[in-house]
């Protein structure tokens, strides 16, 4: 739901207020409970996807897209904070994965055993 908005919606072609009448026919009353929102620079997750794929769809489209896109993203965690959380993924890998482990953990009220996470 949260991509859908953001890469058709609001960067893309497609316009926020079809995605609404869209997310309403499909999703009725349905909303994520969670979205975790990976963060890097637009320069860095170009170059990892491109390391990757080989360039793909997305990969192809405009820095400007991309910049809309993470804009876009930033926006919705800004306006929904109860539910989106951000972690800046330009750290190590391991060290991004226990994050959102212990962020997940801590909304699901699961005891890890550890530190509790920042909000």
């Amino acid at each position: 739901m949260d991509s859908t908005r953001v890469y058709q919606g609001l960067a893309g072609t497609v316009g926020e207020a079809v995605i609404d009448r869209l997310h309403a026919t499909v999703l009725g009353d349905l909303r994520p409970d969670l979205t975790v929102i990976l963060d890097v620079p637009v320069a860095t997750g170009l170059g990892r996807r491109q390391e990757a794929a080989g360039g793909q769809r997305y990969e192809r489209m405009s820095k400007a897209f991309h910049e809309q896109v993470r804009a876009g993203f930033l926006a919705l965690a800004h306006a929904q904070p109860a539910r989106c959380i951000v972690v800046d993924a330009t750290r190590p890998v391991d060290t991004v994965a226990d994050e959102i482990r212990d962020l997940v953990a801590h909304r699901l009220g699961i005891d890890l055993g550890g530190p509790a996470p920042r909000p």
